[in-house]
């Protein structure tokens, strides 16, 4: 049989943390991230730009109209102090503008996610509410409008005052024929009285004439 393959020493322990000589230098990512963002962006201006044309026009005159014994970057040189400035400043100012577009991505990339959150929150928020107005619509179609209403109450108080009509004429029947009978025979009685009173006057006239 095969053996097994043995793995090399040390491969399968994690390496332990050696004793450095010199500390490791960590500055302030923040603080030193500030003055990146305010050295790019003043060289973003037109200041920076006046002030180092003004700088060159200076150091070119300066040493090549100014006497020889003067001048400290001679023109024969070709200027050699003044590249090397320019070249310390460049060294300097790429890493640091490259710093400050580090930074600005980073807060770039916060704010992506955040407006994108924000997006997702608001989408659902409108989803919810047009959600919420297809169910208030679906409902409003079962519910009556004010005219339904209107029309349905009136044809209800209309059905209900005739009833009581009817009923008020049925009750007051039997009153009604009550009050016939009672005119009728009062009526009879007064016409009695009458003919009993032209009865007794007919005898009293006829005395009367006699008597003449």
């Amino acid at each position: 049989m095969a053996e097994p393959r043995k793995l090399l020493p040390g491969l399968d322990t994690p390496l332990e943390s050696r004793a450095r000589l010199f500390p490791v230098f960590t500055p302030n990512p923040d603080a030193f991230g500030r003055f990146a963002e305010r050295f790019a962006r003043y060289m973003g201006t037109p200041q920076f730009l006046v002030y180092m044309t003004l700088f060159c026009v200076l150091w070119l005159g300066w040493n090549t109209f100014a006497p020889e014994p003067l001048q400290f970057d001679p023109k024969a040189l070709n200027y050699t102090l003044l590249t090397l400035l320019l070249s310390l400043q460049a060294s300097y100012a790429a890493p640091l503008i490259l710093l400050a577009q580090n930074r600005q991505d980073d807060r770039d990339r916060v704010q992506i996610e955040q407006d994108r959150s924000r997006n997702e929150r608001n989408l659902a928020d409108t989803e919810y509410l047009t959600r919420e107005l297809a169910s208030l619509r679906l409902a409003m179609r079962e519910v009556a409008t004010r005219d339904f209403v209107r029309s349905e109450l009136r044809a209800e108080l209309r059905a209900i005052i005739e009833e009581l009509t009817e009923r008020d004429s049925v009750s007051d029947a039997p009153q009604r024929r009550r009050k016939d009978k009672k005119e009728r025979g009062n009526r009879v009685e007064a016409g009695e009285t009458g003919a009993l009173e032209t009865a007794d006057a007919k005898p009293a006239r006829a005395e009367r004439t006699e008597q003449k």
